[in-house]
């Protein structure tokens, strides 16, 4: 059994997931757009929703990360509730991605030695999201 993150976007979820496959070197994201579902007459599809991301995923250092455009209409709130955590052995993939994820959006606390790991940090990227990095087990 698993838990993994989702991700909504309010219309640039193409954007998001294809940014986070470059940086984290996944394979390019299968997507899956709400105009791809099957029709139904009692609920039309409107058009500004065909081309949205209904469902995407990555793997992303093992774990399963999935992402789609809100529904028109829908409620959408940046960064509510979703905070990611990367937890790694491998310090230059740690330090790589934070490098990358911080461009365009806000540290929070640069990575350093704490207490808890000798390589921590946190920010939240260009999209809103919040990141977590830590070097070893958690």
């Amino acid at each position: 059994m698993a838990v993994n993150a989702y991700l909504n976007f309010n219309g640039n979820c193409r954007e998001a997931v294809e940014f986070y496959a470059q940086v984290f070197g996944t394979e390019e994201p299968k997507l899956m757009t709400f105009g791809e579902m099957p029709p139904n007459p009692e609920y039309p599809l409107p058009e500004e929703a065909k081309n949205l991301i209904m469902h995407t995923q990555l793997d992303i250092f093992g774990s399963n990360v999935m992402f789609s455009d809100v529904f028109p209409g829908m409620p959408f709130v940046v960064g509510s509730n979703i905070n990611l955590a990367l937890v790694t052995e491998d310090i230059e993939a740690l330090q790589s991605a934070f490098g990358k994820l911080k461009e365009g959006g806000k540290v929070g606390m640069e990575l350093q030695e704490t207490f808890w790991s000798k390589c921590y940090g946190s920010l939240s990227d260009k999209f809103g999201v919040v990141w977590q990095f830590n070097l070893g087990s958690v």
